[in-house]
């Protein structure tokens, strides 16, 4: 696969860094684009990693660019993963700035990246996008209609892309996790019973998946990774 490049956002996050060792363990060229303020993650060989806002258009054209930069590997593969999450009140209990605030961390990054790189794809001959929503894009829960929101149109935002890009061999497909078993999480629901939930070195291989060729007849699809939850 050392033909190949594929760029993975959010690659410095606990389930970033699982994605990212998986592309890089099976040969890909992996860019993580990061901000410069984050100390590198993951590991080392094979990985490119351009610092990027990736709210920013410009600053993510860039990334895309060094992406694509490598006449030998060109861009077959993009991994959205950057996103994130605040508990709240119920709706009316919730200023429009947060609400807000949900929308853009999740959707935001997705659409630059997605959009940026589609040009660069669809020059390769095709490739594949996998973006992530959540379970709660399908099964909401008080206090988080911000999240579920955002992670909803993300969903949404994913199969508009597949059916737009389908006659151009651009692939897109979503993984909708559950809780995801990392540090910050763990923290922040000590009480939890994290046995159930979703490990990132289990959700990788599926991300890993639907980004190479075998899963070429794939896209539009909705994958959950619920773990034991």
């Amino acid at each position: 696969m050392s033909e190949r490049s594929v760029l993975v956002t959010g690659g410095t996050g606990g389930l970033g860094g699982a994605v990212t060792a998986a592309f890089a363990q099976a040969g890909w060229r992996v860019v993580v684009p990061q901000r410069e303020s984050l100390p590198p993650a993951g590991p080392a060989a094979g990985v490119v990693r351009p610092t990027a806002d990736l709210m920013d258009p410009v600053a993510v054209a860039r990334a895309v660019e060094v992406a694509a930069g490598d006449p030998a590997a060109p861009l077959r593969a993009v991994v959205n993963l950057v996103g994130g999450y605040a508990s709240g009140g119920r709706v009316h209990e919730t200023p429009v700035e947060e609400f807000e605030r949900m929308l853009a961390i999740n959707l935001r990054p997705t659409y630059l990246v997605t959009q940026a790189a589609l040009p660069y794809l669809m020059a390769a001959g095709g490739g594949a996008v996998v973006c992530v929503s959540a379970r709660a894009a399908l099964a909401p829960f008080p206090g988080a209609a911000g999240y579920a929101t955002a992670k909803a149109a993300v969903l949404a935002f994913a199969n508009a892309v597949a059916v737009e890009y389908r006659s151009a061999g651009v692939r897109c497909n979503t993984v909708l996790p559950s809780v995801i078993d990392t540090p910050a999480n763990r923290a922040a629901q000590p009480g939890a019973d994290h046995r159930r939930w979703v490990d990132p070195a289990e959700i990788a291989p599926v991300v890993r998946f639907l980004a190479s060729d075998e899963s070429a007849p794939t896209s539009g699809a909705a994958v959950p990774v619920y773990g034991r939850a």
